[in-house]
């Protein structure tokens, strides 16, 4: 008798920690699912910028034919965002795939900054009705970026946070549950944690 209650305690202490590591698992799925999703979100943004920016540089070539090698810049600034974005989305949550994402989009919004300074010289290119359509659906998108971003670094601290910590890092562990990278912004670059300021 006493053997059998030892047995039925050990198989009820198994099933609970069963039990447990299902839950665990389950919660660091749900979770590295949130910040995918979240990248999801980001992706769809940055998408919707980068189709804005040729019909924004075409509307600015026509006025500003002088400023030549700011139209260029903007248009390689985009084509090296697109490889970051491009790189982040092969990896998402990747550390050094992050780091490159923010990279191309600091220097995408670097050059938009500065197209978006030198229009001012131009009254007639600030007059235009397509600029103006153009500048306020990129100022749009760029708070919508900044939201995407925002919701990411969260669902991603929140899995970190959940992975790491114990007991729980144990089933991460078992599982290689990876973690994920922030999406951040250089601090050195002022430019780059400001959206370009549009006033037309």
């Amino acid at each position: 008798m006493g053997t059998m209650l030892i047995l039925l305690v050990f198989l009820g202490a198994v099933v609970v920690l069963a039990l447990w590591a299902v839950g665990v698992y389950n919660g660091l799925v749900t979770s590295r699912n949130a910040w995918k999703n979240a990248f999801a979100q980001i992706d769809v943004q940055l998408q919707r910028r980068f189709d804005l920016i040729p019909n924004l540089v075409e509307t600015a070539r026509a006025y500003m034919s002088h400023e030549r090698e700011t139209l260029e810049a903007v248009i390689a600034a985009r084509s090296a965002a697109q490889a970051g974005l491009a790189a982040a989305k092969a990896h998402p949550g990747d550390e050094s795939a992050m780091a490159q994402l923010a990279a191309g989009q600091g220097q995408l919004n670097g050059v938009l900054g500065r197209l978006l300074a030198v229009a001012e010289a131009y009254p007639d290119l600030k007059a235009n009705q397509n600029m103006m359509q153009l500048t306020e659906e990129l100022s749009s998108t760029e708070n919508r970026v900044a939201f995407a971003r925002q919701a990411y670094n969260d669902a991603v601290m929140a899995y970190n946070n959940k992975r790491e910590i114990f007991p729980s890092s144990v089933v991460a562990g078992m599982f290689n549950f990876a973690p994920a990278a922030l999406l951040d912004i250089p601090a050195d670059k002022a430019q780059v944690r400001e959206a370009p300021k549009v006033q037309f």
